[in-house]
């Protein structure tokens, strides 16, 4: 009897302190979770970001053990879309177009961004890609409107890479002395996407994504520009367009198109202009340089790290990485308005100026 109570005892102990542990380990869980919460860096950022901002997440997390860096690329206007209708927190919003920021994030978000870095739309393509060893940047419009080859770009709608593509398509009508019907043979003709003309200005016109309507057989239409990189690398498609740094970051072959047409010259701005996308929600955006921004949202649940990270965004170092990404660092970065920006960033940046 007594070894049968002795027994039950030690079970009972046993049993007990099992359960101890297991609430002990629960609740050193929680606070872990609680403590891991308070220590991430959430950034949303265009997905031709990817690779420089992959390189400055590792150099931010080895001088900031403390802090995980969870980084969301998407299309920039998807991107603000999460912040302005979709109500997700974040603490960085960084995007393919600087323009969104007031148009669209301003002024219930923040009131400030930085412009940090310009690209360039180019045509990617593959040795496989047909036509490859003959493709130049003389007759790519050509190679593009043949029957057999089929090309991408990025939804207009979700991606400021889209409607850079389309403006591309048609500036090249004018830059090309045989340029005419360029635009009509490759987009008007395979999508249900319009133009309207006014003496010299183009307006594209865009239809609800689901409505656009790409004639499969030579046009591959995406939500971001870097779903198209897959299909590039699987021969699906022979060509798209695509900005520069995301083509050298794959180690795509592609084609240098003339400034006047790319989207990257302030020297060339003037032309850019005459070229303007209606998107399907109404938003209609003129033809600029491609030039990138970022700003940290007001309702941002960890501004000091967010702050650090924009440092190291627009320090020397940071200009280094996008350098050797295919992007054209802005030195120093830019800002619409530096009274209002937090303290720490002001050194870094140049109030106003042009952007050469």
């Amino acid at each position: 009897m007594k070894s049968t109570l002795k027994s039950t005892i030690i079970i009972s102990l046993v049993l007990m302190s099992i359960l101890g542990a297991g609430c002990a380990g629960n609740e050193q869980t929680d606070s872990q979770v609680d403590s891991q919460n308070e220590r991430v860096l959430k950034i949303f950022h265009a997905g031709s970001l990817t690779a420089p901002f992959e390189a400055l997440e590792v150099k931010f997390e080895a001088a900031h053990p403390d802090i995980d860096v969870q980084r969301e690329p998407s299309g920039s206007v998807v991107a603000v879309r999460k912040v302005t209708e979709l109500g997700k927190d974040a603490d960085i919003l960084a995007l393919a177009d600087y323009s969104l920021i007031p148009s669209m994030v301003m002024p219930n978000y923040t009131d400030w961004y930085v412009m940090f870095a310009k690209n360039r739309i180019v045509l990617a393509y593959t040795s496989e890609s047909k036509y490859s060893d003959e493709v130049n940047s003389d007759n790519w419009y050509d190679i593009l409107r043949r029957d057999d080859v089929v090309f991408g770009f990025s939804n207009a709608n979700d991606d400021p890479c889209g409607y850079r593509s389309l403006m591309v398509t048609q500036l090249a009508e004018s830059y090309y002395e045989d340029g005419d019907m360029i635009f009509d043979d490759l987009i008007l003709a395979n999508t249900a996407i319009t133009q309207i003309s006014d003496n010299g200005t183009y307006t594209i016109v865009m239809p609800a994504s689901e409505s656009i309507s790409p004639n499969a057989r030579r046009i591959m239409i995406r939500s971001m520009e870097v779903e198209l990189s897959s299909a590039l690398e699987t021969g699906e498609i022979d060509y798209f367009y695509i900005y520069r740094n995301v083509a050298i970051t794959h180690g795509f072959d592609f084609i240098e198109l003339p400034p006047e047409i790319d989207l990257s010259s302030v020297e060339f701005e003037n032309n850019y202009k005459t070229v303007m996308v209606q998107q399907a929600s109404g938003k209609v955006i003129s033809g600029k340089p491609i030039v990138y921004g970022a700003t940290i949202l007001d309702n941002s649940p960890n501004p000091e790290a967010a702050i650090m990270f924009m440092e190291l965004l627009m320090s020397e170092e940071g200009q280094d990485v996008f350098l050797d990404l295919g992007l054209t660092p802005i030195v120093p970065p830019v800002s619409n308005n530096a009274d209002v920006l937090p303290e720490k960033l002001e050194p870094y940046l140049l109030q106003s100026g042009n952007i050469s």
